[in-house]
């Protein structure tokens, strides 16, 4: 699509491929607008898996799939590959690292990104997760340890290299630090012969007094006794003081030896340049009315992750998760053409459909609306759901067979160090050097 928008069409240009602007791309499909969607990256990415993919349980492709195919039949939509840098609201532009790029409606759906709260310590040394290149540092960093451990001859460091925290006591932090323990338990004496179980820990530390605080009550105290009996260490109401790379110190006065932290104790969104600060909240998300517009502005939305509608019966905001992402994508798609129309526009209602969480194999929780389920049931119905909301057959085949696989053989294939993460420049390297 030409970078000018073309006369007498009204143009809305998508800055952001994630659930919130596939959905309202989708759900402008037919409609007398030019959709241009703007992303840095060429595919959608299923973000839920992402701890799958770093601990060698599915495929990184599997995950991801190309935005241009998801529009192959829409005629009114075209991307390009572009990193939006700031928004010139006077003029109604986007300057783009491919040019500046004009828009009638602008739609912010950028999602968000790691928060390490200002610690630029923690920042350098621990393992963040929100993007199939994290999940992939995560995969080698961790592969890399386990081969150090079994080589070296200093006991210190081999305990190091064997100790693994998660921060963050949220769904991912939780799904995570099973995956673990469940590597732990079932894949670590098999790949690694001179390793022994009880040589690996796993800790979850979290800040909150319990795990999966926005879950319920009964739900977060089943999760907390599966990890436990899994072998996860809980660390609940403390909070990370400082990493150097080897020693996390938590505010309680403890201690852990530890060559491996994942972080996933919080998020910040990606915001473009050229907003005023007033309209950004502390967490980084940027304030919206009831029908996801900018505070301020006419023609400027946000919505996803990114966005903070803040109302009497959502004085937190929507939740960040895919369904409120989803849903404000599908509602500003119909507000966007009664704008258009001259039609009043109707006030976001956010619908809980319930949350998910998997601890293992055969355990997970799930609250939905007030029934509360957790163990096989809630896991079959955590893997349905997660399937079915995967973009393309292709994908939805390739996790089915990787997860039936690991069921019957509580193993993996996927294990592979296709790209050294080297932990001094926190860069990846080919794997030939």
């Amino acid at each position: 699509m030409d970078l000018k928008k073309t006369a007498g069409m009204p143009r809305i240009v998508i800055v952001g491929g994630g659930f919130a602007g596939i959905n309202l791309a989708k759900k402008l499909k037919n409609k007398p607008v030019e959709l241009l969607m703007l992303d840095k990256h060429n595919y959608h990415t299923f973000q839920p898996l992402l701890y799958q993919v770093a601990m060698g349980a599915i495929e990184a492709d599997s995950i991801g799939f190309p935005i241009r195919r998801i529009f192959t039949n829409q005629k009114n939509f075209a991307f390009n590959l572009a990193e939006v840098q700031t928004i010139n609201r006077e003029k109604n532009t986007v300057t783009t690292d491919i040019g500046e790029i004009e828009y009638d409606y602008l739609v912010i759906a950028t999602g968000a990104n790691t928060n390490f709260f200002g610690n630029k310590e923690i920042e350098h040394y621990t393992m963040p997760m929100k993007n199939i290149s994290e999940a992939l540092n995560i995969r080698s960093f961790m592969l890399q340890n386990l081969e150090k451990a079994v080589i070296t001859k200093d006991y210190t460091e081999r305990e190091a290299l064997l100790t693994f925290v998660v921060v963050g006591g949220g769904p991912t932090g939780v799904e995570l630090s099973g995956a673990l323990a469940e590597m732990r338990n079932h894949v670590l004496c098999k790949d690694y012969p001179s390793l022994c179980q009880e040589d690996m820990k796993v800790y979850l530390v979290e800040g909150k007094p319990v795990v999966l605080g926005a879950m319920s009550q009964q739900s977060s105290i089943s999760a907390k006794t599966a990890l436990t009996e899994m072998g996860v260490v809980i660390y609940n109401s403390v909070h990370v003081q400082s990493y150097d790379g080897y020693e996390l110190k938590i505010d309680d006065g403890k201690m852990i030896c530890t060559r491996n932290v994942f972080w996933a104790a919080g998020v910040t969104g990606e915001i473009p340049g050229g907003l005023p600060e007033g309209i950004i909240t502390k967490t980084r998300r940027i304030q919206t009315d009831e029908i996801s517009r900018v505070i301020g502005y006419q023609n400027i939305f946000a919505i996803g992750d990114v966005a903070a509608m803040i109302t009497p019966e959502m004085p937190n905001g929507i939740p960040g998760m895919a369904q409120g992402a989803i849903q404000t994508g599908k509602h500003l798609a119909k507000n966007i053409m009664h704008l258009i129309n001259g039609a009043p526009t109707l006030p976001f209602k956010y619908f809980d459909k319930g949350s998910l969480a998997t601890i293992g194999q055969n355990k997970a929780v799930a609250d939905i609306r007030k029934l509360h389920f957790h163990g096989y049931f809630a896991w079959l119905l955590w893997m349905f759901v997660h399937l079915m909301s995967l973009v393309g057959f292709s994908n939805k085949l390739s996790v089915f067979v990787s997860w039936a696989a690991k069921y019957f053989t509580k193993n993996t294939d996927n294990r592979l160090i296709v790209r050294f993460f080297n932990t001094e420049t926190r860069m990846t390297e080919p794997v030939s050097k």
